[in-house]
């Protein structure tokens, strides 16, 4: 499975998900999503996603002076991005569910299920 295509499908609400609880400069918010396993998110995109959702009013910014380059814009997440990070969980969580239900392990094999159905009878 190519996993490229399903980090950009939920890029929006990990970034959210990273600033939830601390603020963070570009950078620093690449470096948190790697930390956190998702090795392959590039730096690109995550400042791309930044603008997006900045644009769409869910994250605030300020700039902070660096002493040791150059000054730091750093993004925080507001009320209008919680909200949209409480609806993007919830509609990942089903989606998750759902998927995992359809794959999931729990589920005898079609062999397995006519096998009882023959010793039923």
């Amino acid at each position: 499975m190519d996993s490229t295509q399903l980090l950009k499908g939920v890029l929006d609400m990990a970034v959210l998900a990273v600033v939830q609880d601390e603020d963070g400069y570009g950078y620093d918010i690449v470096r948190r999503l790697r930390d956190s396993g998702l090795e392959g998110v590039g730096d690109a995109s995550v400042y791309g996603t930044l603008r997006r959702l900045y644009a769409a009013g869910a994250l605030s910014t300020y700039v902070v002076p660096s002493e040791d380059g150059p000054h730091r814009k750093y993004y925080g997440i507001n009320n209008e991005g919680r909200a949209l990070l409480t609806r993007q969980k919830s509609t990942w969580s089903q989606f998750a569910a759902t998927v995992s239900e359809l794959v999931g392990a729990a589920r005898p094999a079609p062999m397995a299920r006519t096998a009882r159905a023959i010793g039923a009878k």
